[in-house]
């Protein structure tokens, strides 16, 4: 993993020093700043995507090899005999036993221990709701158990919720995205347990981005729940890993510590490609999605569409008015799951067909660039959520004053590093 972030740093750090050689104040962090175009060469781009692009295609075998933290039973059948359990867990939270999958809290239930509860994150406790979409409290009817929404009235367990329970479980498949709202749901549920003295025992599973750090760091005064701390927006790391720096760089109010037992992945490392079994929120409904979710989930801030309301979200973007020319996949969004309202429902929009894109080992802006340049009222373009989505305001600014790809990534190089510094203190994987 430090291999991987040091050799595209001294990348671009070269390639931004040419950079600099053929533009004026390319480095200039004043938004008033004079700016004129740079000029790369081809040579140059060749280096780049030479590094970036890599594994068109997962390695299933190697995923077979992993075990996850839910299926590792006799490291934690031990901590929870006895106990009142509560789990948060959602369509992920998945066990192999005895050659067939079930669901864990169906396992748990079945195997006779006492759990008194679930907490449902975003997209609920099955995973049907739509992004954003509130979840509400209701009873489980294949399990008869209540399912308390965390993503509702309360983003955080109340005292009342957590008064039954003597240890809770977290078992959510993360896909390593700050702006994505499992690890804020992470955040609270520590914090919650941290003041009702309750250990919180998080079964591990791996990052399917876990093989780098890419992204703006997020700047505090743009805190909401699509990103809470000051991590970039790609940050590397698995939940168990996720909890630890949260844990260790006091993050919780007041700095309050949560208890916690991890119980980690098998054959698992940073590099490893992970084929995920199951989706982990609607529109993320394969391995090229989630790969690509990091870049194109930008567009969820603009006026561009990132494929919701199609089969392929997260895989094609497009709007009706980004000109043919350049843009000539078409596709046309209706509700379907995960999208009841999609945006440009059933107007056939242009756009860009990454299906059959190799696999990325860091973010790609040059989409949301020719995305800009090419949409024609510039000032519609973007809307309030892409500076929540970016964590600072600085991104929609750059974008705006025709910064290159290159220029914007020579400014995520100090701060990367130092995050990358940081995050090493917490990692339970190679």
């Amino acid at each position: 993993m430090r291999f991987t972030f040091f050799k595209n740093t001294l990348i671009i750090i070269l390639l931004a020093g040419i950079a600099s050689c053929f533009s004026c104040g390319s480095g200039n962090k004043d938004k008033n700043a004079a700016k004129t175009d740079s000029i790369i060469s081809s040579t140059q781009d060749e280096v780049v995507i030479h590094d970036t692009v890599k594994l068109a295609k997962f390695d299933k075998s190697n995923t077979e090899s992993i075990v996850v933290g839910a299926n590792r039973l006799s490291e934690y059948a031990p901590i929870l005999k006895g106990k009142k359990i509560g789990i948060v867990a959602n369509q992920t939270s998945r066990i192999s036993t005895d050659g067939r999958e079930q669901h864990l809290v169906d396992y748990l239930l079945k195997s006779k221990f006492e759990v008194t509860k679930v907490f449902a994150p975003e997209h609920g406790f099955r995973g049907t709701a739509d992004a954003g979409e509130k979840v509400n409290d209701k009873i489980d009817a294949q399990t008869g158990l209540p399912i308390i929404s965390i993503y509702g009235k309360f983003m955080k367990p109340t005292p009342a919720q957590l008064a039954d329970i003597d240890i809770m479980i977290f078992d959510i498949q993360d896909v390593g995205a700050r702006f994505y709202t499992y690890i804020s749901s992470l955040h609270y549920v520590m914090e919650a347990c941290a003041e009702a003295n309750i250990p919180l025992l998080i079964l591990d599973r791996p990052n399917p981005n876990g093989h780098y750090i890419d992204g703006p760091i997020l700047e505090l005064e743009y805190k909401s729940f699509v990103g809470m701390h000051p991590v970039p927006v790609v940050h590397g790391m698995t939940v168990g890993e996720y909890a630890r720096m949260i844990n260790g760089e006091g993050w919780l109010e007041k700095g309050v510590q949560c208890e916690l037992k991890i119980i980690t992945v098998e054959n698992y490392n940073h590099q490893s490609p992970y084929s995920l079994p199951v989706k982990p929120s609607p529109n993320l409904p394969n391995d090229v999605a989630i790969n690509l979710y990091p870049s194109l989930c930008f567009f969820e801030g603009t006026i561009v569409s990132a494929g919701r309301g199609t089969n392929d979200q997260f895989q094609v973007f497009g709007a009706p008015s980004l000109p043919l020319e350049f843009f000539p996949y078409q596709f046309t969004p209706e509700p379907n799951e995960g999208a009841k309202h999609p945006k440009f429902k059933g107007e056939q929009c242009n756009g860009l067909d990454l299906r059959n894109h190799p696999r990325l080992d860091r973010m790609n802006l040059e989409w949301l660039i020719e995305a800009y340049v090419g949409f024609g009222r510039k000032s519609e373009f973007f809307n309030p959520f892409f500076t929540k989505l970016a964590g600072t305001e600085r991104l929609q600014w750059q974008i705006e004053n025709r910064y290159t790809y290159y220029e914007i990534r020579k400014e995520w190089i100090r701060p990367l590093a130092a995050y990358d510094s940081m995050r090493q203190k917490y990692l339970l994987y190679d």
